[in-house]
């Protein structure tokens, strides 16, 4: 029965899960359903970081200014804070179903727009319509999902989301891999986007609105039908029945008075909901994993790979070890519990951050050197900034890839990758010599024996993220507001996810630019520090909880020091009072 905590019961939430949803499929249909609006999620924040590469070849434009490129990324960010803003209202005013219908119709006419673009401006436009389409789906479908699930189950179903995100990157990965070699390569990256949205648009036509705001909106009949399908008959009316209190709780509270932003902060629950959700949601975001998933391969050129299909690749493993980690969270998150996942998620980021920061400065400062008689075996094509220095004998790689008047690359030794080589202008003729040659060309990152623990940095942040940080502020997220506000609180959050992914996504290559990779890095480790400190005290754990008993917990306290041990649940207190 929802509210009443039986001991093993937490153990066993992993098996529980998936034998609820084997007895009643339906539950499981509806997670999935809505889930692939967590896919498209993904495989946007995924396929443009491979698609750059080749957007990047394609328009010389894009490759000489690191501002379009970040733009390019960016624009769907600055979609999807407008598509979150604009979903809470509408999750509220037309519903759940209808907010996902909208942004699978939003994300299908980017990914059309995207593939047939002519030029960088034109792709822009087309990210912005992907990114409004994402970020109606990014708080929508985990609140979907959240209210039409059993309590005891509801965090492994919105784990879900989570997972189909992460399998969303993973598959944008394998999509990139497979279109390296087509003609019209990140065309076909871009625009098989369009898949996936259609799909769930047919799906979601099948599928009922969420039963708790069909509750809200008077029609209990419906919702009473919906919740038939989703609990066992001796659980149901019990389910109604506090869904009801609830609702008639929240409308003799509040009246017939709108929503606004001053009710809001001044409702205490909503208030100390608002600022663990928005924290989190800010937090995962400062943290640097949208730098490491929309600029994984770029960051692993920078840690010494050359090739693009390499640096995809490698970037598979990366994505491949963030869709392990959801499914790891799916078992962990209703038997360890929300918070003490994100305490152990964030210590591991911080000590990964850590690590790849010491790594980057090392690749810098050690990078080879630039040798006089390698230069001169190309002696038309010189690097004019190297020809004309003062000093050649100081300049290495890093120094010649900093040059930018014009562009210059690295064209490593024939011999080892690690011994001087030559400083030379950037361009396709004087890549494809140095590649005839079989020497390996860089212009991104500098040849260095520490590129491999730049990959074990990179894989140790995924599988500390990933299970915590990576699906635990959706979660909390889907069950900490009460439901007359969930959706424009969700809206919220979800707007302040994406403005702060906005504010890295923009600036990450810049910064990298002007304060140098490893120091970027370090920035990102502190905030992780920051952000532990700030789970200790803002965020209560939600688990097992029913979200009527949230509500209850936000009224009572707003600090959440004492996590660790097992608290009471109220039932068991009423139980030992009498």
């Amino acid at each position: 029965m929802e509210g009443v905590v039986h001991t093993g019961t937490d153990a066993s939430a992993f098996k529980e899960c998936f034998s609820l949803t084997w007895k009643n499929p339906y539950v499981l249909r509806l997670a999935f359903s809505a889930g692939i609006g967590g896919l498209l999620f993904g495989y946007d924040t995924g396929v443009i970081s491979g698609a750059l590469l080749y957007i990047r070849d394609d328009f010389k434009s894009v490759d000489r200014q690191t501002v379009l490129q970040e733009s390019i990324v960016s624009m769907a960010v600055a979609g999807a804070i407008i598509g979150a803003a604009i979903g809470g209202w509408m999750n509220d005013r037309f519903g759940r179903r209808t907010a996902i219908l909208i942004a699978d119709f939003l994300f299908f006419i980017g990914a059309v727009i995207m593939a047939s673009a002519p030029n960088p401006a034109l792709l822009i436009v087309g990210r912005v319509f992907v990114g409004l389409g994402v970020g109606m789906a990014s708080m929508t479908s985990p609140l979907y999902i959240s209210e039409a699930s059993p309590a005891k189950i509801r965090g492994a179903l919105v784990s879900t989301n989570g997972f189909l995100i992460t399998g969303g990157q993973f598959l944008s990965y394998l999509i990139n891999l497979a279109f390296t070699n087509a003609p019209g390569t990140w065309r076909w990256m871009l625009g098989i986007a369009g898949l996936p949205a259609l799909l769930q648009f047919i799906l979601m036509l099948l599928l009922p609105e969420s039963p708790r705001w069909l509750f809200r909106k008077g029609r209990e009949e419906e919702a009473k039908v919906i919740l038939r399908k989703i609990y066992p008959a001796d659980d149901v009316e019990k389910e109604i029945q506090d869904l009801k209190e609830s609702v008639e709780a929240e409308i003799s509270e509040e009246g017939s008075a709108k929503i606004n932003m001053m009710k809001l902060l001044k409702t205490k629950t909503v208030r100390r909901g608002l600022i663990a959700g928005v924290g989190l949601q800010v937090f995962q975001q400062f943290v640097g994993i949208n730098t490491v998933m929309y600029y994984s391969p770029t960051i692993v050129q920078l840690a010494g790979f050359a090739s693009n299909k390499t640096a995809l690749l490698l970037s598979l493993v990366t994505a491949g070890l963030n869709a392990l980690g959801s499914i790891v969270s799916i078992y962990f998150i209703d038997r360890t519990g929300r918070k003490k996942l994100l305490l152990i998620s964030l210590f591991g980021v911080a000590i990964s951050l850590g690590l790849l920061a010491g790594v980057f400065h090392e690749t810098t400062s050690h990078s080879p050197m630039v040798s006089r008689s390698q230069t001169s075996h190309f002696s038309n094509y010189t690097c004019p900034d190297y020809g004309s220095a003062t000093n050649p004998g100081a300049w290495d790689c890093m120094k010649c890839l900093k040059a930018s008047s014009p562009d210059c690359g690295f064209c490593a030794s024939l011999t080892d990758k690690l011994l001087p080589g030559a400083c030379l202008l950037s361009n396709d003729t004087v890549k494809d010599l140095c590649h005839d040659e079989s020497r390996l060309w860089y212009t991104r990152g500098c040849p260095s024996k520490y590129g491999w623990l730049a990959l074990v940095g990179l894989a140790l942040y995924i599988i500390f993220f990933s299970p915590g940080m990576g699906t635990a502020p959706w979660i909390v997220n889907s069950e900490i507001y009460p439901l007359r506000f969930r959706g424009v609180c969700g809206g919220i959050a979800a707007t302040a996810n994406w403005i702060s992914n906005l504010i890295v996504a923009q600036s990450f290559l810049s910064l990298t630019e002007a304060i140098g990779t490893s120091w970027t890095f370090l920035i990102f480790g502190v905030i992780s520090v920051v952000g532990l400190l700030f789970v200790i005290v803002y965020v209560p754990e939600t688990k097992g909880l029913p979200i009527e008993e949230i509500e209850k917990m936000l009224e009572t306290r707003s600090l959440h020091f004492r996590f660790w041990e097992k608290s009471q649940k109220p039932q068991e207190k009423k139980s030992q009072a009498v």
